[in-house]
């Protein structure tokens, strides 16, 4: 049988990565990554508030650059062979889109208005929108924030697109839906952009819409008036039904195989949540954490519909039939900060001299490794960037204690490093408190390649193996895997698995000996970050 070939395209915070694999194995034949353009040059943000936007633009312009670049490395019997391509983006990173789908950024009225653009997964400016929401859920008859942890986040669909038409008003009349970046780049590639009939997400809607089978869809809109009365503007204009990963929305349209350069039909397969695309990737299955490490992290589990079907999980970011592995329950937990803490910490020691940041990370990890441990060393809590999971609160802030004038770079990267660690370790305590097993741990990211010393000092706190994913583009791979089963080479997505999914490319062992230590550092840490909360709520 002759070899067919899939593309999976990973859009990222910073960037677009798309990779050809063979569905065969899974080998990659090629790859390209694309900086987004507008945002790579601070456009549109503005840090000091939480706000941070993408232009729709570039999206399409990088994927279109990604795409070509890929082809352009393999032969053109390679590409005549291409069967299904497929996505996986940041979430939740919607847009308010008029009536034909188009994001109001598209509009020339609204170019330059970063309400009408994308919403990207970490702003943060819709905290006051996220609290009435929990409110008014909380207040029922119907607490639709029973299966996303109990309570709904600023980082979400709802709190963004209510924020975005309060904060600028001339955008409700242009308004008529909203599409996540997923969805709406789904429909675009295959021609309808029609917001009444464009596929949505399971997972996406699941884990950030407030979407469940138990009320048949989205919230009801009488709750979405009570919120606010603005919402009912999108009344008619959403949906109800959704689709798992590896369902095929379509065929590439006529416009982007031109542009593309793709001389054939070729299955579009649904977007959906990096990090739960990433997992597939990994080759999750049940008993197995995929922790998708970098700037963030987001940490995914599945589990069999069993009574945990009816069970509902506390303090995590949502738990979907569906949302990762057909036929099984997906949940979502992760931090708001791990590599970004360990930034924030390289620009703060070098902010005099810019230049010299560079390698400042690489030679503080040199130094937190000649460290002897000590249980008084400074502790640090890593919420720097608020609380994700256990028990989401944007609004935490991280702390550091224990210092002296003596205390020294090292100790304190030392410090941040056992913190982001400390907070892994609540994550998987939380789903164990629930019956959810926890085996193995597979990690994947940008930190999970590159930095032994973090992923060694995990596995001591954890006193779990850390196995580390041997392809440094698993979220594209698993992209590729949804795009072969979308385009009918496998049946679903386990199959595809079997024959995809990436290897183990190195396991960190922990220290038995280290397990004391960081038992007490742990709970130390504990205490420190409820201390740290009452302090804020002060």
């Amino acid at each position: 049988m002759p070899s067919s070939y899939v593309l999976g395209v990973d859009f990222g915070s910073d960037s677009v990565r798309c990779i050809l694999a063979d569905t065969a194995d899974g080998s990659t034949l090629s790859e390209c990554a694309v900086n987004y353009p507008r945002w790579s040059t601070g456009a549109y943000c503005d840090p000091s508030v939480g706000q941070y936007r993408q232009h729709p633009m570039d999206y399409i312009e990088s994927l279109e650059r990604a795409i070509g670049g890929c082809l352009s490395q393999v032969p053109q019997q390679v590409v005549d062979r291409l069967v299904g391509i497929s996505f996986d983006t940041t979430a939740s990173t919607p847009a308010l889109v008029d009536r034909n789908g188009t994001p109001l950024a598209l509009l020339p009225e609204f170019e330059e208005e970063p309400d009408a653009m994308f919403v990207l997964w970490k702003d943060h400016t819709a905290q006051l929108e996220a609290e009435q929401i929990s409110a008014c859920a909380a207040r029922g008859p119907v607490d639709y924030t029973r299966y996303c942890g109990g309570s709904y986040s600023c980082e979400w669909v709802w709190s963004k697109m209510l924020r975005c038409l309060r904060h600028t008003p001339r955008l409700q009349q242009a308004a008529w839906s909203w599409a996540e970046h997923c969805d709406w780049l789904c429909a675009l590639l295959v021609g309808d952009t029609s917001p009444e009939r464009i596929r949505r997400s399971r997972c996406t809607a699941g884990h950030k819409a407030m979407w469940h089978e138990q009320w048949h869809g989205l919230p009801d809109a009488k709750f979405l008036e009570r919120v606010d009365p603005l919402l009912k503007l999108f009344e008619g204009h959403l949906y109800n039904n959704t689709v798992p990963n590896g369902t095929r929305v379509g065929m590439l349209s006529h416009e982007w195989s031109k542009r593309f350069g793709i001389n054939h039909p070729i299955a579009v397969g649904i977007g959906a949540i990096d990090c739960h695309i990433g997992a597939i990737g990994a080759g999750i299955r049940p008993g197995i954490l995929v922790k998708v490490i970098g700037t963030s992290t987001c940490d995914i589990a599945v589990s069999e519909p069993d009574d945990s079907s009816s069970r509902i999980i506390p303090g995590i970011c949502g738990q979907t039939q569906d949302s990762v592995l057909p036929g099984h329950i997906g949940y979502e937990a992760g931090q708001a900060a791990f590599g970004d803490l360990y930034a924030w910490l390289g620009r703060l020691l070098s902010w005099a001299s810019p230049d010299a940041a560079h390698d400042l990370l690489d030679r503080l990890t040199r130094a937190a490794q000649e460290l002897p441990l000590r249980d008084d060393a400074p502790l640090a809590v890593d919420w720097f960037n608020g609380r994700r999971t256990p028990d989401t609160n944007p609004a935490a802030r991280g702390a550091i204690a224990g210092m002296t004038i003596s205390t020294s770079a090292p100790e304190l990267y030392a410090a941040l490093v056992e913190a982001t660690c400390f907070g892994s370790r609540a994550i998987i305590e939380q789903f164990r408190s629930q019956r959810i097993p926890i085996e193995r741990i597979i990690a994947v990211g940008g930190i999970a390649q590159k930095s032994p010393y973090v992923m060694q000092t995990m596995a001591d706190v954890l006193q779990l193996p850390i196995e580390v994913s041997e392809s440094a583009q698993a979220c594209a791979l698993g992209a590729a895997i949804c795009a072969s089963v979308a385009a009918g080479v496998y049946p679903d997505i386990a199959s595809a698995q079997q024959a995809m999914a990436a290897g183990i490319g190195r396991i960190y062992t922990p220290d038995p000996s280290l397990a004391g230590h960081y038992g007490r550092r742990y709970q130390r840490y504990r205490a420190l970050g409820a201390a740290s909360e009452q302090l804020d709520r002060a």
